[in-house]
């Protein structure tokens, strides 16, 4: 049985930041952040902290709406290219398995700003762990 995606809906980084998580797409997550001045850095550009945190929320999120109520999930790797700085707005970041095999998992996403234009990609492996 595939756990509750409420549990990643309403994880608490999530609330902090302000992430807001799609419903479960199959192995594909969207997760948005409407960025204002409190995820800024000095220079009034979102923080690219908070962008690998959206990145990686997309396809932790992904990755585990897959497992089982046995299973659990830890990152192992995760890697952000930053293609353009973006000031506040709309970030949208798209992410989807690319390979699960049965301990290890590749993703990747995209983080689009609202006009569209790509702002970040990344890459991510995910370990399952036994309950």
């Amino acid at each position: 049985m595939i756990p509750s995606p409420d549990r990643f809906a309403g994880a608490p980084i999530s609330r902090l930041i302000g992430f807001e998580v799609s419903p479960n797409l199959n192995g594909r997550t969207v997760v948005t952040l409407e960025a204002g001045e409190q995820h800024a850095n000095p220079m009034g550009r979102v923080h690219g902290g908070v962008i690998s945190a959206l990145a990686d929320a997309a396809m932790g999120t992904a990755y585990g709406r897959v497992l089982l109520d046995s299973e659990d999930f830890s990152t192992i790797e995760l890697k952000v290219n930053f293609m353009r700085p973006v000031r506040l707005g709309k970030l949208t970041a798209s992410a989807r398995i690319v390979q699960r095999g049965l301990r290890i998992g590749f993703l990747d996403c995209e983080i689009h700003d609202s006009r569209g234009k790509l702002v970040a990609t990344g890459t991510s492996t995910c370990m399952t762990l036994s309950i």
